[in-house]
């Protein structure tokens, strides 16, 4: 990072000036074309360097899924690729047999319970199913010499489990029940598979065959528990005779073997795990499988190392350097490392593959200039590009990147990407929308459209209504070394937001920003800072968008699965020391909340559990800041489906259009679609009874039958708002009443609107009318079990004489609900 902190840009990391961005002819992409984006992934470079498969990943609008597929490019032709695999579901994990005659991958295909290992010939045909696993197959490894895989799988429910199932039904005991991956060795030629670990000692994470192909070193945790993935180790296991010996104490993972086998490479956790750096350690083994003593070989390199890979000419990693993801290789005798990829402004590698010579690798690489391509590195460090992604966006306008710089309040460099508008004028005051990364220990790259903010933040739309767009890579983030990752610690939230807000303020300075016009938004960690942003910051932001965000430590740690990350970055439990988890929890100044704030968050998020929104989500609500809060159903800490993303980033957009630029946001309920909730709460007589006992228990049983018919309507009312449909109350005596205008207003009881079988049809005539009045098409119908509950038939029945009363075109849909579901 630069010494002089200016507030102005990094001019050595500008994005190229002398290249066309927006010619007249481009476009602003609209969502579905930033999710339809296809995404290149996972680039494997065959033995001899020929052919490179890659998968490559696409909305399927109609599943509502993102699917995988293969591809396979000749590197001595660009732009040749074509597609290896057409199922309707992933293939994905390709790897190429060790004389490259053979790919294999994974599937689940419409034959499959569970995902298998797949084999296809490079030159086409169909694929062969190889394995028979009896759960999910997680990973696998091709063995140096061609005849057999290596792959973790989940253990297979057990006889116990069964019997355990069948007799209580599920249930699940925390920290005793766990869900463990095993190691599989699966042998070609018979098809057969035998298990290499069991029992409760091991849940393996990583593997490595020796090049003997006799052993395996694996990592492996003690337990399925997220938080004891700092307790890893590594264990060798002889083929042979299956003997596991450990080889190393805890906090180790990714075993690699050097080519001649008689060194283990491994990479060890740093202390504490989550800011300090990793360690690149080297164990000799010998023939025996003894250990001998570990030496570091990274010390010289100030930055956490990913993607091992022990070459013949050193051991190869990926790591992150400011807004750059580069390519390195270390020489294991002396810790020297140099930088293989280019030095070009934004440069992002994603992943990688080497020959076996390590004369060439395959990458998938992108810059500042061009979206991610499948892209071949030679030796001498000539790229070559050879797919063509780049021509699907060639008619995108995406604005102007460069990198940003500024001081803290402390005085700390901090530094960001910023984006201008195409037409931007330094004389005129914009609109800024400031993207939060998540992590903390992550980054936002200078790469072009790189990382996941286009799966959440349609930032393309705002730049093209003159927005600055700045995404800050505030104290913590990765890529600037240990020091800045520790900057944060006992102090979350409280440095993160001096950090952005001095951001902000150097852009007014600047006379770039309106400073009545600033937006704030971000996932996870960014939620988690815009949360920050919208209490702590009190009126400083004009809207905020918080998604996935903690906004209690204490509430968080309690919830979530990796409760060891609270503890290290506030050096505490919250019952050692409540007072730094209250210092830095969003909560804690909720009463000086005045920014309208949007919350977004999956339904089953284990990593910031959904406490935290309804937290925040009432908090605001109850000191009459305006806040909207969006559940994605079945979506955990990411939104992995496309429709889904699609109402992610129209939220975000209607959001800070009304916000920021005061724009009225259309409604977007389908009329012709209406959820309908029943008042079918039978007549109960709380006065009928001999004596007060039945008296008494006739009306418990009356108010109970009120509170359960309350709760079906107000579940149906979320659904339709989710689903953005029209909701109405169907009522035995007014037909049917929208919630929040009549229903709301009436003093009587749900037991007088119960609709009397005598007159279904008077009921239905008038419905019909409503129908015609209010041009609904369609109404569905949620309902409790009719067979548990007859008196729904009646309804159900009246409403569908309604429909055929006003026209064959208009359709009733009836959705019976578990009792447990409501």
């Amino acid at each position: 990072m630069a010494n002089e902190i200016k507030g102005e840009p990094a001019e050595e990391q500008e994005q190229d000036r002398n290249e066309p961005q927006n010619p007249p002819d481009k476009h602003v992409p609209t969502i579905d074309e930033l999710l339809e984006l296809p995404i290149p992934d996972d680039a494997q470079i065959s033995p001899d360097g020929a052919y490179i498969v890659h998968t490559v990943t696409t909305p399927d609008w109609k599943q509502n899924d993102y699917i995988t597929q293969l591809w396979l490019v000749e590197t001595a032709s660009p732009g040749a690729s074509r597609q290896l695999t057409f199922a309707k579901v992933d293939s994905w994990g390709p790897h190429w047999a060790p004389d490259g005659k053979w790919l294999a991958f994974l599937s689940e295909r419409d034959t499959d319970t569970w995902t298998q290992i797949y084999r296809i010939s490079p030159f086409g045909g169909e694929a062969e199913r190889l394995t028979e696993s009896e759960t999910d197959i997680q990973w696998f490894e091709w063995s140096p010499d061609g005849k057999r895989f290596a792959y973790t799988a989940y253990e297979p429910e057990s006889d116990a489990e069964k019997d355990r199932k069948e007799k209580y039904g599920f249930y699940h005991v925390d920290d005793e029940d766990y869900f463990r991956t095993h190691l599989w060795v699966f042998d070609i030629e018979s098809k057969k598979s035998q298990k290499i670990t069991g029992g409760d000692t091991y849940h393996v994470r990583s593997f490595a065959w020796h090049p003997a192909s006799n052993r395996l070193a694996f990592a492996s945790w003690p337990t399925s528990d997220t938080s004891d993935h700092e307790r890893s180790r590594i264990y060798l296991v002889d083929l042979d005779s299956l003997e596991v010996k450990p080889l190393t104490g805890e906090g180790c993972f990714t075993p690699v073997w050097s080519p001649d086998g008689k060194e283990l490479g491994f990479l060890r956790y740093g202390a504490p795990s989550y800011y300090a750096n990793n360690e690149l350690c080297i164990m000799p083994i010998d023939e025996a499988g003894e250990p001998g003593e570990a030496r570091v070989v990274s010390g010289q390199f100030d930055e956490n190392i990913e993607y091992i890979h022990w070459g013949q000419d050193g051991i190869y990693f990926l790591a992150v350097q400011r807004t750059a993801r580069h390519l390195f290789r270390i020489d294991p005798a002396t810790g020297e490392y140099a930088r293989l990829t280019p030095d070009e402004p934004g440069w992002v590698t994603g992943d990688y593959s080497l020959t076996d010579d390590c004369r060439y690798a395959a990458l998938t690489a992108g810059d500042a200039a061009h979206y991610i391509e499948i892209t071949r590195l030679d030796r001498a460090g000539d790229l070559r590009r050879l797919t063509d992604f780049n021509d699907k966006i060639k008619n995108w306008k995406l604005g102007r990147r460069e990198i940003f710089q500024w001081a803290s309040v402390d005085g700390t460099p901090i530094e960001g990407i910023l984006t201008k508008p195409d037409d931007f004028d330094p004389e005129k005051r914009c609109p800024l929308l400031v993207v939060v990364h998540g992590g903390p220990s992550s980054v936002s790259l200078f790469g072009l459209l790189s990382g996941n903010n286009r799966f959440y933040y349609p930032a393309e739309l705002w730049l093209d209504k003159g927005a600055l767009v700045l995404e800050p890579n505030y104290r913590g983030s990765t890529g600037y070394g240990e020091a800045f990752r520790r900057l944060n610690v006992r102090n979350l939230g409280l440095g993160d937001y001096e950090d952005v807000v001095s951001g902000v303020g150097a852009l007014i300075e600047r006379g770039w920003v309106d400073p009545e016009r600033v937006g704030i938004m971000g996932w996870s960690q960014g939620g988690y800072i815009s949360a920050f942003a919208a209490t702590y910051g009190g009126a400083r932001f004009k809207a905020a968008s918080v998604g996935a965000g903690p906004t209690n430590w204490v509430t968080d740690y309690a919830n979530t699965d990796v409760h060891h990350f609270t503890r290290q970055y506030l050096g505490a439990t919250p019952w050692d020391d409540m007072d730094i988890y209250q210092k830095t929890s969003p909560m804690t100044y909720i009463k000086n909340a005045r920014t309208p704030t949007l919350i977004q968050h999956g339904e089953y998020d284990r990593r910031v559990p959904i406490a935290n929104a309804y937290e925040l989500y009432q908090g605001l609500k109850d000191v009459g800041v305006e806040t909207r809060l969006v559940i994605y159903r079945g979506m955990g800490h990411g939104i992995y489906r496309p429709r889904l993303n699609r109402r992610v980033l129209q939220d975000n957009l209607d959001w800070f259009d009304r916000w920021i630029w005061g724009e009225p946001v259309e409604e977007e309920k389908d009329v012709s679609v209406c959820y309908v909730a029943l008042t079918d709460v039978p007549k109960i007589d709380a006065a009928a009874g001999e004596d007060a006992k039945e008296k008494e228990e006739a009306a418990r049983c009356a108010e109970a039958e009120e509170q359960s018919a309350a709760a079906r309507i107000l579940t149906v009312y979320h659904w339709a708002r989710r689903d953005r449909a029209e909701f109405r109350v169907f009522s035995g005596t007014e037909g049917l009443l929208r919630l929040d205008d009549e229903l709301s207003e009436r003093d009587d009881s749900a037991q007088d609107h119960a609709l009397d079988p005598a007159r279904v049809y008077d009921i239905a005539a008038k419905v019909a009318e409503q129908i015609k009045d209010q041009k609904l098409k369609k109404l569905v119908v949620y309902t409790r079990e009719a067979s548990k509950h007859p008196q729904v038939f009646v309804y159900v029945g009246a409403l569908q004489v309604a429909a055929g009363i006003v026209a064959d075109s208009v359709s009733v849909e009836h959705k019976q609900i578990d009792e447990e579901e409501w």
